[in-house]
């Protein structure tokens, strides 16, 4: 019986035009579709857009066209953009598609009728950018704690989905499924916003003051608000409620989602789900934010990176890889073109790059460019090879089935480092002299485990893979069955090609103060202004997680609510158990750039001091104070 997958993207809001933030999402989907392809399993990917609501008419407005040339405008660009990165969807949905209106209005008529939504009247702090309403605790100094912009106060009738009804049920649903919100401090997270009571749903805006969108079927005076809309997109484009396979497909679904939509997808929709009698997705995957300059990138804010503008500098699938490399699944992440440069030209070209070309060339140069037998007796050092590159397979796997393709990438670039410190170690050069049927078992071991490489990075660099491949003279479509050592035939021709990943020049970097003025600066006092002291943000914060670092004895890492999560690597942990951490107040300078250490992005500080045993003692509070407001 075939296996069935099912991974869905968020549908876009088309106010503006795609960003990194939507391609990370997106690529990452098609890598997780890519990889359960290769195992053999029926594979759908869903991604579209999300076209209804408050910001679209908004946006709208101030361009002077209408909500419906809007949408269709934006939308084509990011249907547009998908196949140039590679992504290979199986359906691309739009919540103006008149299949997804039916969807929409049967699943409120259904809920209705349940006795699940009631007319009521509601006032509170509303973000456009959001499509939704926050609390006093949520928000961050009277501002949307994603957008930092402040909220309106709106205040009318409306009618409401009964959520915190199913409140217990959803308590009692995630513990009894660990892996349903993934990563597990996502999960942690979820369970706190579950502690207490939930506003019941606000699911509709009056038509006095917002018209686009699709009418309530039980009050066409009104429509439905964006986010219930939006969500019932995972159903409409498997075919809900009976098309052939929704069974099966909707059996196996995964929602990947960015953090700042955790919310909704996580409490919102398995609520609306259970009550439209459904089961809910087996998996929601949550990953963190791409920032530049200590910010969160946001087309809000201004800060966007341009994917194809980097597509175009440096390739797709080097553009691909350094997502995929880059960023910790769950994690926020720090983007620079230099890190992304120095990505391309230690990976791709000095180590991927070299390996193709070096063992392609020895094979035109000692064999006339055709595979030479394998040889029948492996020595130690084949079998060693041989054994690594089955380990490094079975390893990869494991890491992508639990969302870590960065360390799945990592594990194939192990491979290829032992494939290269192989030819050094055989020296062919020295074999083409001496041991010719040698060198034949050499090249043949070289050029099996290009092909493991080549299969094990399809799913994140699909074009670079078949052109490996294609070298090889390997045909066919990929799957596991041909992760064994071995399988590459004897006789065949081996291309040599340009080279795969051409060097390319590092960014040009500031220059350094003139020496007089560095010397200057020494001499300076130590007395400052009180508005330079002013530039540094102190907030309380309160810490929620706790962990060691692995192969430290000094760092902990920690999760902080500073009024937002921040992640902060801290070298307290001679001082602090992790455990004795979570729940403590501390004072964080939240306004430096982050660093890495170890490889862990800290976005923030933790103030603390000497103690007279040699420890260190965290600056904290006599009484509680308010988590994220400032230190002064």
């Amino acid at each position: 019986m075939k296996q069935y997958f099912y991974i869905t993207t968020p549908i876009y809001y088309v106010n503006a035009k795609p960003h990194l933030g939507h391609v990370y999402t997106t690529v990452i989907a098609d890598v997780m579709a890519r990889y359960h392809k290769l195992l053999g399993e029926k594979v759908f990917f869903l991604t579209g857009t999300d076209e209804h609501g408050d910001k679209i008419a908004e946006t709208a407005k101030l361009k002077g066209t209408t909500p419906r040339k809007l949408a269709d405008e934006n939308s084509a660009r990011f249907r547009e953009l998908w196949p140039e990165l590679q992504v290979d969807y199986t359906r691309f949905i739009r919540t103006t598609e008149p299949d997804h209106v039916r969807t929409v209005q049967a699943i409120l008529q259904l809920v209705y009728d349940k006795g699940d939504i009631y007319f009521g009247e509601y006032g509170g702090h509303y973000c456009i950018g959001c499509e939704r309403f926050f609390t006093e605790t949520e928000m961050i100094e009277g501002k949307c704690p994603i957008h930092e912009k402040e909220l309106v106060y709106r205040q009318e009738q409306n009618y409401f989905f009964k959520m915190e009804k199913y409140r217990h049920w959803l308590i009692e649903h995630i513990n009894a499924h660990p892996d349903f919100i993934r990563p597990e401090r996502y999960r942690n997270e979820v369970l706190g916003m579950l502690r207490e009571p939930l506003d019941d749903l606000c699911i509709s805006r009056p038509k006095t003051r917002l018209s686009w969108g699709i009418e309530l079927p039980f009050d066409t005076q009104y429509v439905c608000y964006v986010w219930f809309d939006a969500l019932i997109n995972y159903l409409t484009g498997i075919g809900y409620p009976d098309a052939e396979h929704f069974t099966d497909f909707w059996g196996a679904a995964q929602h990947l989602v960015g953090k700042d939509i955790l919310k909704p997808h996580a409490v919102y929709w398995p609520t609306m789900l259970k009550a439209v009698g459904l089961e809910p997705y087996c998996n929601l995957d949550v990953h963190g934010f791409w920032n530049v300059d200590a910010a969160k990138m946001s087309k809000s804010l201004g800060n966007v990176v341009d994917p194809l503008d980097l597509k175009e500098k440096y390739g797709i699938d080097a553009f691909r890889y350094f997502l995929v490399r880059e960023m910790v699944f769950g994690l926020d992440s720090n983007f620079s073109e230099e890190a992304l440069i120095e990505r391309y030209n230690a990976d791709l070209a000095n180590d991927l790059g070299n390996l193709v070309s070096r063992s392609t060339n020895m094979v035109a140069k000692y064999f006339g460019g055709v595979l030479p037998e394998k040889g029948a007796d492996p020595t130690p050092e084949d079998r060693e090879l041989q054994e690594l590159a089955m380990k490094v397979a079975d390893e990869y796997r494991t890491r992508m089935e639990n969302l870590e393709m960065h360390t799945a990438m990592a594990t194939v670039w192990s491979l290829i480092s032992s494939l290269n410190k192989y030819i050094d170690r055989m020296a062919p050069w020295v074999l083409a002299k001496s041991d010719p049927e040698r060198l034949a078992a050499v090249m043949y071991n070289i050029m099996e485990g290009v092909r493991f490489v080549a299969e094990l990075i399809y799913p994140v660099m699909p074009d670079t893979a078949n052109r490996i491949l294609g070298i090889l003279g390997v045909k066919g479509e990929i799957t596991t069955q041909d992760l064994e050592f071995g399988r590459l035939e004897s006789g065949t021709t081996i291309s040599v090609k340009e080279a795969l990943f051409p060097r390319v020049e590092r960014l040009k970097k500031l220059e350094q103060a003139p020496a007089a003025e560095t010397k200057a600066k020494k001499e300076e006092t130590n007395l400052i202004d009180i508005s330079e002291f002013a530039r540094s943000v102190i907030k309380v914060g309160r810490i929620i997680e706790a962990d060691k670092v692995e192969k430290s004895d000094k760092l902990v890492v920690l999760q902080v609510d500073v009024g937002k999560r921040i992640q902060i690597a801290a070298g307290i942990a001679k001082s602090y158990p992790p455990q004795e951490l979570v729940g403590k107040y501390v004072a964080v300078v939240t306004n430096l750039k982050p660093a890495k250490l170890m490889g862990i992005e800290s976005q923030g500080m933790l103030l603390a001091t000497d103690t007279p045993d040699g420890k260190l003692a965290l600056v904290t509070f006599d009484r509680e104070p308010a988590v994220g407001s400032r230190v002064r």
